[in-house]
């Protein structure tokens, strides 16, 4: 039997160059589209960290944590509207154990 839901993590690293209104219009866009799609279980904001290495010239990041359970078909659309979107640097989304 298929499984019906999943559990998830989407970690997030937004561009700090964005503004506080820019980083909280991108936290509350895929918040929305998470929770149209699942359930919202946690939102952990970490905040403005150093990157290990410079992505596009870009030293530091926003980061968001995320845990959410969604059908196992919704992560490849979560992703590909990820990689579209402006102000993210990099998001990978993970399976959480049972």
């Amino acid at each position: 039997m298929a499984k019906i839901q999943e559990k998830y993590e989407l970690m997030v690293i937004i561009d700090p160059n964005q503004g506080e209104e820019g980083i909280q219009a991108i936290t509350e866009r895929f918040t929305g589209l998470i929770e149209a799609n699942g359930t919202m279980d946690e939102i952990e904001e970490m905040g403005k960290r150093k990157l290990a290495y410079e992505i596009n010239y870009i030293a530091d990041g926003h980061y968001v944590l995320m845990r959410f359970t969604a059908d196992p078909n919704f992560p490849k659309e979560l992703d590909r509207v990820l990689g579209i979107t402006d102000g993210i640097l990099r998001s990978l989304i993970t399976v959480r154990p049972a």
